[in-house]
């Protein structure tokens, strides 16, 4: 290790931090994120800024004078970085190419320098001066559980929400094996030296952010012996990179971070993830050339990352922090309860007195259900805070369900006091959810993330009420009515609970309500006698289908499994199908087994939230729409035939609107090469092409079988040459950013693949 990194270290040292985060967002009873209007025409925000940040970064380009690409830089390999642990699992779901690259660069940091560029990350993003001593313990062992399941090694550094700090988190730290956090200049109190000996001398010196030398790591002493390296980032040019416009070019950019890196010492800086591409278009453009300057040691400068340079650079002084500091408010952590005056928009006339009521019914709630969990823990688990510290390392995948029952489990349990256990501690994960610092970070107590904590809330008191508790909304209420939007529109925090927020609650009446309605709308629905499956990671469904099939009703039966829950939930159903309105406006009725003592309920789909009607809005229209692209293809392939060239003074096609609403099937035909166009047919296509509303799916489609084309054992490179230059003769613009990637990352050493480089925009020697 002491080798590589001789190499490595040494001269002026760079280090760019991302934070990379998104609010939680799932529906905690199908674990997982519903499609939020704001972030159309993406599903909603994880989407839409894995889309503009989290993927350019893993591909980043970099151009030559000519606009042709001469690298494509995976930053994750160059660059010290943080993912929250939710945002991860989304990833691995739905972005497993970037989630894979976000591995690969930590891999590829550990080879090189010893140490990987990843660190972890508190797990539920709470702020943890506010929390108690066992969330903050299961906070931490849950991040580092799902670090190492992920990257394969244990985690040296971890990030802590909004750098919100105090003494007792470090000490939790430490006792974690954690070697170093980062935080925010300010958050320094006092330093003073290390003596040759490792004797701290008593030689304290107040600092601030103007005058503390934050180009070393600091060692921060802990009350029962242990310790822990902090590191405090350049505030300065992390401001400026932003919110000062440092990222509008690559040269600019690496100008400021040379002209400031010095021959001692380590430049940092931190800055939100989303900061690249997102909020500064292309500024993961601007990032992938300063990196590639210092990995070229232009200037001198060279990369490292927290834990590498702190093995060459043990701490040669001391630090002690102001307690219950954070980077994002300057009134220590009230942001997180209190109207402190910290804010995002400063709209004329808001205040943010909602934080306390906020915080104090979810705080309310949270102790009532730790009171439960402990007492009913005691009968069920060998150690019942034990058994919520380690319940991360299940949620990871590190231990599976079984291993984790032998270990933490008493012995003899029945199956419905197993399954009461798995319950209690699944109402653990969703309270500590509801505590997560974006639900008081912004503007007003209307916006979606106070309105997701307190969904988690709904979920986790549901959860405790399955096992034996009182129903806690009145409690929550108690301190949330007194709490109000600073929109008269959305009114109370009680109006915002009875109309947002209650309707959320699922029940087996409405989960069987998308599960059918799913099936239907992807022409899945099951022939009488057999079975399908409709899941979400949190939970699935199996439907079966009576034998008897009425004209206006199905019905059957069916099973809801849950997710690190035991079990299921098996009742019989009725759906009857309405005349008219669509297929919201059926009714499904519910008969449960004798097990539940509930009376049958029929629930119209049409009264499922916005953003589960719309989730299935877009089950179907993705399939209603391939079946008919598959249709219009067909037709285009015979139709592209008789296209009639034009006669004297004829200046378009007959029926010109007719054949305009074929454009993308019959573009498609000409890109394939199944037809071959005439002039006539190529100028109509491109004119009606300049502002065709499909003109962005076609690239889409395109950029699709140029992949397709490049993925196989024999790649044909000939063909996807062939693609583009009928693309161009039409007039399209393929989405070539795929294909790119795969040619950069399997294809690019390989001579036959030379042609179809420069064909997609690569700078070829």
């Amino acid at each position: 290790m002491a080798g590589k990194l001789s190499k490595t270290i040494g001269g002026k040292q760079l280090c760019i931090h991302g934070h990379f985060y998104q609010p939680p967002r799932e529906d905690p009873w199908m674990d997982t994120i519903f499609p939020e209007g704001s972030a159309a025409p993406a599903k909603h925000w994880n989407e839409r800024i894995c889309a503009e940040s989290y993927g350019p970064l893993a591909w980043a380009r970099r151009l030559d004078f000519e606009g042709r690409i001469i690298e494509i830089v995976n930053c994750y390999e160059w660059m010290s970085f943080n993912f929250g642990p939710t945002l991860l699992t989304w990833m691995e779901q739905q972005a497993p190419d970037i989630y894979a690259r976000v591995l690969e660069g930590d891999r590829a940091s550990l080879a090189r320098l010893g140490h990987g560029n990843a660190i972890a990350q508190i797990y539920h993003h709470i702020i943890m001066p506010l929390a108690t001593d066992l969330e903050k313990r299961a906070e931490i062992a849950w991040a580092l559980a799902d670090f190492e399941a992920r990257f394969g090694r244990k985690a040296e550094g971890l990030w802590l929400s909004e750098a919100a700090v105090d003494t007792r988190t470090l000490e939790l730290l430490a006792q974690a094996g954690v070697r170093f956090t980062i935080l925010a200049p300010r958050q320094a109190k006092e330093v003073a030296d290390i003596s040759p000996g490792g004797k701290g001398q008593d030689n304290w010196t107040a600092v601030g952010e103007g005058n503390l030398d934050i180009r070393e790591p600091y060692l921060v002493e802990l009350p029962k012996g242990r310790s822990i390296n902090v590191y405090f980032y350049d505030g300065p040019l992390s401001q400026a990179v932003a919110f000062e416009g440092l990222l509008r070019h690559g040269d600019y950019f690496w100008d400021r971070l040379s002209g400031l890196a010095a021959q001692k010492g380590l430049l940092a800086l931190a800055t939100d993830g989303e900061t690249y591409g997102h909020h500064f278009k292309f500024g993961e453009m601007a990032l992938a050339h300063a990196l590639s300057q210092a990995r070229s040691g232009v200037d001198g400068v060279r990369l490292t990352n927290y834990a590498a340079y702190l093995e060459e650079n043990p701490p040669k002084r001391r630090a002690r922090i102001h307690e219950n500091s954070s980077w994002s408010c300057a009134h220590g952590v009230e942001r997180w309860r209190s109207d402190c005056g910290c804010a995002t928009e400063h709209k004329p006339g808001w205040d943010q007195r909602w934080r306390g009521p906020l915080r104090d019914g979810l705080r309310a709630v949270k102790e009532r259900m730790d009171r439960h969990y402990q007492d009913l823990g005691q009968t069920l688990f060998v150690d019942a805070e034990a058994t919520v510290v380690q319940y991360g390392s299940v949620l990871s995948g590190l231990v599976d369900a079984q291993g984790f029952e032998r270990a933490h489990f008493q012995k003899g349990l029945s199956a419905t006091r197993r399954d009461t256990a798995w319950k209690l501690l699944n109402m653990q994960k969703w309270a500590l959810s509801s505590f997560a610092s974006c639900a008081w970070f912004f503007d007003d107590l209307g916006r979606i993330e106070p309105l997701n904590a307190l969904t988690f809330a709904l979920r986790a008191m549901g959860l405790a009420q399955r096992t034996g508790l009182e129903d806690l909304e009145p409690l929550l209420l108690s301190h949330l009515g007194q709490a109000s939007s600073n929109d008269p529109a959305l009114g109370s925090g009680h109006d915002l609970w009875t109309r947002e927020i209650r309707p959320r609650r699922e029940t087996t009446e409405s989960i069987l309500a998308q599960a059918l309605v799913r099936l239907w709308a992807e022409d899945r629905l099951p022939a009488p006698g057999a079975s399908a499956e409709v899941s979400w990671p949190g939970l699935s469904v199996t439907i079966s289908m009576g034998k008897a099939e009425a004209t206006k009703e199905l019905a059957g039966t069916a099973a809801i499994t849950w997710a690190h829950e035991s079990g299921s939930d098996d009742c019989g159903w009725k759906w009857e199908r309405a005349n008219g309105g669509g297929p919201l406006a059926g009714c499904v009725q519910v008969e449960h087994t004798a097990a539940i003592k509930a009376a049958a309920k029929c629930v119209p789909a049409s009264y499922l939230t916005w953003g589960k009607r719309q989730d299935l809005a877009l089950a179907w229209i993705r399939r209603a729409e391939a079946d008919s692209w598959t249709e219009l293809c067909a037709e285009a392939r015979e139709g592209a035939h008789l296209f009639m060239p034009y006669r004297e003074a004829q200046t378009t096609q007959t029926a010109a609107d007719l054949w305009g609403r074929l454009w993308s099937a019959l573009c498609w035909q000409c890109i394939m090469g199944e037809v071959v166009p005439s002039r006539d047919f190529l100028d109509f296509l491109k004119d009606q092409g300049q502002a065709h509303p499909e003109r962005a799916l076609l690239a889409q489609r395109v950029g699709q079988a140029l992949v397709a084309l490049l993925a196989g054992e024999a790649p044909n490179h000939a063909e996807v040459r062939r693609i583009l230059e009928r693309a161009a003769t039409v007039g399209a613009e393929p989405d070539l950013w795929p294909a790119q990637n795969l040619y950069w990352s399997r294809l690019r050493d390989k001579a036959a693949s030379r042609q179809a480089g420069l064909a997609l925009g690569f700078k070829v020697d």
